[in-house]
């Protein structure tokens, strides 16, 4: 989990992945969306690929990467199990039911006032 988090830790490598959500890219698409070198963001690339968090493929000369869903996925969930919250139930100790009658409206309520 901590290559994870050391890929997240850069905001170029948090783009990358934005910017792969969308569609996979190839390595000269994805560099020509930052004003950096060629083998800085070829070192982005790896960092990303050896926290898993993309995929690379080769056909030919070009180099393509897709964003790794799954370990995203997995490493989200982790995380999420770090403060006792599962993918199922989240968690309520500090949750309180609210009455909201008429003479206790929810908040929302009293913020279009």
């Amino acid at each position: 989990m901590n290559a994870v988090f050391k890929a997240l830790a850069d905001p170029t490598r948090r783009r990358v992945l934005e910017l792969l959500r969308v569609r996979p890219m190839s390595a000269g698409e994805l560099s020509a969306e930052f004003p950096l070198s060629k083998p800085t963001m070829s070192a982005h690339f790896t960092v990303l690929r050896e926290a898993n968090l993309i995929d690379m493929h080769k056909a030919g000369k070009t180099v393509t990467y897709q964003l790794n869903l799954s370990v995203l996925e997995d490493v989200l969930l982790g995380f999420a199990g770090l403060f006792g919250m599962s993918a199922t139930s989240a968690p309520t100790s500090h949750v309180r039911q609210v009455d909201s009658s008429p003479s206790n409206p929810p908040a929302t309520a009293l913020l279009r006032k």
